[in-house]
């Protein structure tokens, strides 16, 4: 990222948005928005999301230690 630019994130918003499509057992959770919105800009995120679902990641923590890393990397 250059140094004119700078994208806010709700990391604990972001992390709950995250947590939430991680453990939602339904198909619909591939149509919330922060799927589209992620889909979007940082569609890897999504990626790696699908992947803690393969692996049952069922704890809160493993999606906000992963948020916090992709937010705060330099």
């Amino acid at each position: 990222m250059t140094q004119f630019f700078r994208i806010q994130v709700d990391e604990a918003a972001l992390t709950d948005a995250l947590f939430d499509f991680v453990t939602d057992p339904r198909s619909s959770r591939n149509d919330r928005p922060v799927v589209r919105e992620l889909n979007d800009v940082a569609p890897e995120i999504i990626e790696v999301c699908e992947s803690m679902i393969l692996d049952g990641v069922d704890e809160r923590h493993y999606v906000a230690d992963y948020v916090h890393a992709v937010v705060n990397r330099q």
